[in-house]
């Protein structure tokens, strides 16, 4: 939520949505996502401010007002786990409407608005109930000028308090009680409802740290796409996760995990204690080496590095192939 009305307030928001996209493919967590999008805004009024080399140099606001203030909430939700790590800075804090129809507002720690620089922002981690909505909103959804915040959050509360709501239902009736006749401030509001993915589309084995052994996880991950009806892409898959086995036996050190997720596409992860990142590169023709992972990028869809408490998560995306009647997959 960018502080502000008019043209300059509509631009950088933009700028700062296209920042958050490009940061959020390198999977970092939400509190390092702040970070950089904290020193993306201090970047932007130190060069297009005055004096800065986008500047006029009068003094007097030099070639752009600068960004004045914007707050942000940063989510990330794992359906398998059901843990939603969440950061925020300045914003206020999400709405949790369980199964039963009980409100809470998530005691996150605050953090500072973007822009100020220099100070850290902190995540918070929580599990979350299948079924539950989360409830994302600006300010102007909860403040007017006669109504304190504590007033429109209570207000918000009696809203969103009611079980058996769908995500537009529940959209619905807190704009009915909550919006303004004439408001004086952009409002957004987000419900999202959580979902588990169900154990039976989950997979997952221990790796033991010796090359010879990455041919029996290759059979049991056949077995398995089989079991999902997956088999069309079960060598390509094959192919993607010997190459990643191999690379973590190789280079890393301490347990190797593998797991499968069928979900709207296939997933892979390979999961290591080393903290090294992989990178792409391009082998010459005469080089023995140095193309897995290269092949890794051409046979999946995505791919990427995700790293954890104790190592990093290499993971690749497939597109599922068409069912039997020739329509796309639940």
């Amino acid at each position: 939520d960018v502080v502000g009305h008019g043209l300059h307030a509509a631009a950088t928001m933009g700028r700062l949505r296209t920042a958050v996209h490009n940061f959020s493919t390198l999977d970092l967590p939400p509190d390092e996502i702040l970070s950089h999008l904290d020193d993306l805004i201090a970047r932007i009024d130190q060069d297009e401010g005055p004096g800065g080399p986008d500047g006029d140099g009068s003094g007097g606001g030099g070639a752009s007002e600068g960004i004045t203030g914007a707050t942000c909430l940063y989510a990330i939700y794992d359906p398998v786990t059901r843990r939603c790590t969440m950061a925020r800075a300045g914003h206020p804090p999400p709405a949790l409407v369980r199964p039963d129809g009980s409100v809470e507002f998530l005691d996150l720690p605050a953090g500072p608005p973007l822009g100020l620089g220099g100070l850290p922002f902190e995540t918070a981690e929580l599990e979350l109930p299948e079924g539950s909505h989360l409830v994302l909103y600006t300010d102007g959804l909860i403040e007017k000028r006669d109504r304190d915040i504590e007033t429109g959050l209570e207000m918000l509360r009696g809203a969103l308090a009611h079980p058996g709501r769908t995500p537009e239902d529940a959209c619905t009736a807190v704009l009915d009680a909550l919006l303004p006749d004439r408001p004086s401030d952009d409002i957004a509001l987000i419900v999202a409802r959580t979902r588990v993915l169900e154990p039976g589309l989950t997979a997952d084995w221990e790796v033991p740290a010796d090359p010879a052994q990455v041919a029996e996880v290759r059979a049991a991950v056949a077995r398995k796409l089989t079991e999902w009806d997956l088999g069309d892409v079960a060598f390509t898959t094959e192919l993607i996760l010997s190459e990643l086995i191999t690379n973590a036996i190789r280079y890393a050190t301490g347990p190797i995990r593998v797991r499968l997720l069928c979900d709207r596409s296939l997933i892979c992860e390979v999961f290591d204690t080393s903290s090294t990142s992989p990178h792409l590169r391009y082998a010459g023709t005469t080089d023995e080496g140095g193309r897995g992972l290269f092949l890794v990028s051409q046979f999946a869809d995505r791919w990427g590095t995700r790293y954890t408490a104790g190592g990093k998560v290499i993971w690749t995306e497939q597109a599922l192939p068409l069912s039997k009647n020739g329509k796309p997959r639940a």
